[in-house]
């Protein structure tokens, strides 16, 4: 039994070394890269005894090579393997201002668009202490978007612990359609990660994080809301305590995933029994090493994110 099992997409990233262009690199850096699987790694890494992710695969050279490289890490995979469909990828194009960082996606018709409730072993999910996913997975397709509501609410309904991050495309769906679909999700959902971003610019709501943890928590019935902001840090809501977490000083050689990073952190801690603000100095930092790894995990240890929270300066470890 896993405590922690979560459901989602994982792709191959490419990437060009030494912020080249895609139109000129001659090489490209692969890595499997998936918010749910980012999530289950640092969940396993910063505490939680086991962590399984579900999907599905195409029955492929490029299928295998993502468990292979997410077994390595250390989780457990509970893969569907289909005989059709891809494996979807994307492209990531690395760039300093003015030039920011470029993502194309590479994923229609994945095989995981067609993953089907009656597919997953829901008794892994049914199993578990928690079970989380994101606003990822039901804008990929129809046929994701009813079960990713299935498996929440077999999860919600076995008792087990459900935890989803909104975490929005905007090259997947747009912000009305978003709203729409995730507000008939949040009734199955303990405990609920929203950037403040997109807590306005999707579900339309007004006021600073505070404001915006209390409105969804009033309405929705939520027991723990995180709001992240970014360089400003993040602020929980739980059962109406409220906890302000500011963001740890970093150098940022690789954004991507550090929201994941947080949210396995913070799930990890709550899962060993920590509190709230315990959890989410870990997050924190969590996320400020991701932002020094290449790649989309989090490649941390308990021991580096404590020395963060300790606030002991970086440097050379000898």
């Amino acid at each position: 039994m896993s405590e922690i099992v979560t459901f989602g997409e994982t792709m191959l990233r490419l990437s060009p070394p030494d912020q080249r262009r895609l139109e000129e690199t001659a090489e490209l850096e692969v890595r499997a890269a998936g918010a749910e699987s980012n999530v289950a790694i640092a969940a396993q890494r910063l505490g939680s005894a086991s962590a399984t992710w579900t999907s599905k695969l195409p029955d492929s050279p490029l299928g295998r090579r993502v468990v292979g490289e997410l077994e390595g890490y250390g989780i457990d995979t509970e893969v569907v393997w289909s005989d059709e469909g891809r494996q979807g990828t994307y492209y990531l194009e690395h760039g300093g201002k003015p030039r920011g960082t470029n993502v194309i996606y590479d994923r229609s018709d994945a095989a995981v668009t067609t993953a089907e409730t009656e597919e997953i072993d829901t008794g892994l999910i049914e199993d578990a202490d928690l079970f989380f996913t994101t606003g990822i997975t039901p804008a990929l397709s129809e046929t994701l978007r009813e079960t990713t509501a299935e498996l929440l609410e077999t999860a919600a309904e076995s008792g087990t612990k459900t935890a989803f991050d909104c975490n929005y495309r905007a090259k997947l769906w747009s912000p009305e359609e978003a709203d729409d679909r995730l507000r008939e999700l949040f009734p199955s959902i303990d405990v609920l990660v929203v950037a403040a971003r997109d807590a306005r610019n999707v579900l339309g709501l007004e006021g600073e994080a505070r404001e915006l943890a209390d409105e969804l928590a009033g309405t929705f019935g939520f027991e723990t809301v995180i709001v992240t902001r970014g360089a400003e840090g993040a602020l929980a809501w739980n059962d109406g305590e409220v906890v302000e977490q500011p963001s740890y000083e970093t150098e940022t050689l690789d954004p991507i995933g550090t929201g994941d990073a947080f949210s396995g952190a913070f799930f990890a801690r709550r899962l060993e029994g920590d509190d709230v603000e315990t959890a989410l100095e870990y997050a924190a930092a969590t996320a400020a090493l991701k932002r020094t790894i290449p790649g989309d995990i989090a490649l941390v240890t308990r021991e580096e994110v404590e020395t963060v929270v300790a606030e002991d300066e970086g440097g050379i470890s000898r």
